[in-house]
């Protein structure tokens, strides 16, 4: 039933959409830091080395540390992220090459198939609505 099919590609798609949008935010948040750095060098330039090795307080260095932490979770998460949109893509493109095939792929026949069965969540459903 494509009607089935569709509206799982549209979940798909939406789940997608919004991991994309959170992605999306993170980003910006981290290119907005990025550049209120840059503006600091710019307005500050040379003043450690003005004052010949930085010996940074503990403040700083717990600071600097908490950053680095911060760092490496967001990278962590935005590779997370970004494997889940992949598998995202290939469930969507599955779902899509099911959608196209007649019969479901299984030989022309009305069951769905069984490689649907297992993967789409409802696609091995038989198609004439009693489900």
């Amino acid at each position: 039933m494509a009607y089935d099919g569709e509206r799982v590609d549209t979940a798909v798609l939406d789940q997608l959409e919004t991991i994309l949008r959170h992605v999306q935010e993170e980003l910006a948040a981290w290119r907005a830091r990025a550049l209120k750095a840059e503006g600091d060098l710019k307005e500050h330039p040379g003043q450690a080395r003005a004052t010949g090795p930085v010996r940074h307080d503990p403040e700083v260095r717990a600071r600097v540390s908490d950053v680095e932490q911060e760092n490496k979770h967001l990278k962590q998460r935005v590779e997370a992220a970004r494997v889940r949109v992949g598998e995202l893509l290939s469930r969507l493109t599955f779902l899509e090459d099911q959608a196209r095939e007649p019969g479901g792929g299984n030989g022309g026949g009305r069951s769905g198939g069984s490689a649907a069965g297992g993967r789409a969540g409802g696609a091995g459903r038989p198609e004439d609505g009693t489900a």
